[in-house]
């Protein structure tokens, strides 16, 4: 077989290596707009925010005096002292954190039902009607669009404090969050289980029991964690309107300058997502890994 290269005509070539310079100029000066349009938008953004970058470096000395004032004085001739009196509190805040992490697994168990339930109508390829998909849709993004702690704010105007409004702020945006994922991942299945299912005469719901869930229960579980560790964090803020928990134990020391029990409070929350973070990281890699196969 003949391998050898045959040159192009000269017309050819130059033909060829200017349509290929003027496609480069193009991708070049379309590259040079949209970074003049990025660099626009985030000057007039800055400004309409009241973004001071020189009054930002003259004050930056405020707030890591601050972090300075609230780290403990722990010595090694009493180190076990400082500690016990650096964490004075431990029983207190040990059962407000728990109270949180409760408040974010009943807000997330909640949610996540909920969620589950309304993907389905959400998702375009098991959806009943458009008119019902729309519906869904909307009422997910409401869930998801406001802030946990306006629901939570609602929630304590009408039922008062408690865990309660906090676990129940959570249920709501998490549900609107979590079913926008899982509707996504219901709308990348493979149809042709469903299909099978459905000219063998089964019903919706034997359906999705059958040709659906074995496609999305690991990523619907990931997803649940991954949404449980961002409620942990959620809750903790929940105190700040008085939906109980560790959060409110932190404004109370935040407001009356008790520095070292600032540390020590968000130490503790700072550890306890990192190991919820490293657990659910394990568990969801399992998942993953058990749907390819591996």
């Amino acid at each position: 077989m003949d391998t050898r290269i045959v040159p192009l005509a000269p017309g050819r070539a130059a033909a060829l290596e200017s349509a290929y310079a003027r496609a480069v100029a193009a991708t070049r000066r379309r590259t040079i707009l949209t970074l003049a349009a990025i660099a626009v938008l985030a000057v007039a953004a800055g400004f309409a925010a009241e973004v001071r970058p020189l009054v930002l470096a003259e004050n930056i000395g405020n707030f890591t005096a601050y972090l300075g004032r609230i780290l403990p004085h722990l010595t090694l001739g009493n180190l076990r002292g400082d500690l016990a009196e650096w964490y004075w509190g431990l029983p207190k805040w040990a059962a407000l954190l728990g109270e949180t992490l409760l408040m974010a697994y009943l807000g997330t168990l909640l949610g996540g039902l909920a969620a589950f339930l309304l993907c389905f109508g959400a998702a375009e390829n098991l959806a009943r009607t458009r008119a019902g998909r729309f519906l869904t849709r909307r009422a997910l993004e409401f869930a998801r669009t406001v802030p946990e702690i306006v629901f939570a704010l609602l929630f304590v105007i009408a039922f008062g404090l408690g865990p309660m409004v906090g676990v129940m702020a959570l249920a709501i945006h998490t549900a609107g969050a979590l079913g926008k994922l899982f509707s996504e991942v219901v709308e990348n299945i493979d149809m042709k289980p469903v299909e099978g299912l459905v000219a063998s005469g089964a019903t919706r719901v034997a359906a999705i029991r059958f040709a659906v869930l074995p496609q999305v229960a690991s990523n619907f579980a990931s997803y649940g964690l991954l949404r449980f560790e961002i409620n942990v964090r959620g809750a903790g803020v929940m105190g700040f309107v008085g939906a109980g928990g560790i959060g409110q134990e932190l404004l109370v020391a935040i407001r009356n300058f008790y520095y070292t029990d600032v540390s020590a409070i968000l130490l503790m929350i700072v550890a306890t997502v990192m190991l919820i973070d490293l657990g659910t990281e394990r568990l969801r890699h399992h998942l993953i890994g058990l749907e390819h196969g591996r």
